[in-house]
């Protein structure tokens, strides 16, 4: 179901004209409101009148996580504060908290593109939406749940945590669309089946998942053990939250950037020029919409290409690739590029091991060394000793060959790999770099 035809069906021409009208709007108005931008577009001589085509959007200077926390908290705001009714920010694990806000225009506009999203995913008014994305300063549980209230779709406001609860209502309350990260979608399943409670007789039609990177193999192995549509939904609470782009149910490649709220780029990370359609490199957003806190070449450091070829769904806004990792997030051992997608991929191939897994790097006799802890099932966790050091060399071996990286593998026994009810925590980084 397409949930606003009239936009998500635009012919090209229609959506770029509309892209630079709002363009030209959005970057006088931030010019006028936020000093930040002002002092930056002055210090490369570049003016809001400047913007003849969306092409000369490159010629503006991007915004970086840093510019956010340098003006916390709300020095990034282009409205006053009078007029802004929600505030999010970051959980700031990695730095000072960034924040955003919203004014009641914005909040109408966010809970417009999540019911866009949630019908691109399946989702209808007559569903009932099990939401186990965390509510409060992280954007995605209210996103989610205002989304799936415009839809017309009922909707269970449970939050993560106390995930035997959520089993059990599950399968009293018969939710038929599930919203929570990957991770926490494959924990629910491992304690659903712990309580002797069978997704294949629960009501799911689809799942939307999100908030971290997560692999092809992993999609099949969620679709597999919850017996659902597993959907991949994208967005940053600095550009919106949840909802900037979502894969279609059709399809399920590539996820819709909605064109008409966002003018999206891919850059190479470390010159910033801009590459073509079809180039991997990193993701950067310019928000055209939103009043309080707009955003002007947003460098989100999520690695992924654009894709304009039409898509069976109907829709005709750009698709941005599964993200592959993160720019920041790499890890680099021993000079080669990483990224656990990559290594989860080269996982999910071998039989008996399950989706759950930490990356340890450190720093030994000033080498880079990778250890990869994979818990396995039940079944191969009984096998001899043979078997199971057999697994840790076809992996290893895979990993060396496909990734050109050494690495030790270590395998767990079921369960004994914290489970996160948010983001996987699937890094530890011991290097004093």
């Amino acid at each position: 179901m397409i949930y606003n035809i009239e936009f998500e069906t635009l012919p090209r021409e229609a959506i770029e004209a509309i892209q630079l009208r709002r363009l030209k709007d959005t970057l006088e108005r931030v010019y006028a409101t936020v000093p930040f931008y002002r002092k930056k577009f002055d210090e490369v001589g570049v003016r809001p009148s400047n913007i003849k085509t969306l092409a000369d959007l490159r010629r503006f200077p991007f915004t970086v996580k840093q510019d956010l926390r340098d003006n916390y908290p709300f020095g990034m705001f282009a409205v006053p504060m009078d007029n802004v009714v929600r505030i999010h920010a970051s959980s700031g694990t990695t730095g000072q908290a960034t924040v955003v806000g919203y004014t009641a225009r914005d909040i109408k506009m966010w809970s417009e593109l999540m019911a866009r999203a949630l019908a691109a995913g399946g989702a209808t008014r007559g569903d009932i939406i099990h939401n186990a994305y965390g509510y409060g300063l992280f954007t995605g549980g209210l996103g989610v749940h205002y989304g799936a209230e415009r839809l017309g779709a009922s909707v269970i406001p449970i939050s993560g945590g106390n995930t035997k609860r959520q089993v059990q209502i599950m399968r009293d309350f018969g939710p038929t669309i599930l919203t929570c990260t990957p991770s926490y979608a494959l924990h629910l399943a491992e304690v659903a089946e712990q309580n002797g409670i069978d997704f294949s007789g629960l009501k799911f039609r689809s799942g939307i998942f999100g908030a971290e990177p997560w692999s092809e193999e992993m999609r099949k192995e969620i679709e597999r053990k919850l017996h659902m549509h597993a959907i991949d939904i994208y967005g940053l609470s600095e550009v919106l939250g949840p909802g900037v782009s979502i894969e279609c149910v059709e399809a399920k490649k590539g996820l819709h950037i909605a064109e008409d709220h966002f003018i999206p780029e891919i850059i190479d990370p470390k010159t910033g020029e801009v590459l073509p359609d079809g180039e991997v490199g990193e993701l950067v957003f310019t928000s055209i919409v939103k009043e309080a806190f707009p955003v002007i070449r947003y460098r989100t450091r999520d690695i992924t290409s654009l894709n304009r070829e039409p898509c069976i769904c109907g829709r005709t806004h750009v698709r941005m690739n599964k993200v592959s990792g993160r720019s920041d997030d790499m890890l680099i051992i021993r000079g080669v590029n990483v990224f656990p997608s990559q290594i989860e991929s080269l996982l999910m191939d071998i039989k008996g091991v399950e989706p759950h897994y930490q990356l340890v790097v450190d720093r030994v006799d000033n080498l880079d060394t990778l250890t990869i802890m994979v818990e396995v099932g039940e079944a191969t966790f009984s096998d001899e000793v043979r078997k199971l050091q057999d697994i840790e060399r076809k992996i290893a071996k895979n990993i060396k060959e496909f990734l050109g990286v050494s690495a030790a593998v270590k395998l767990a026994e079921p369960r004994s790999i914290a489970r996160s009810e948010g983001k996987a925590q699937r890094i530890i980084d011991r290097r004093k770099i």
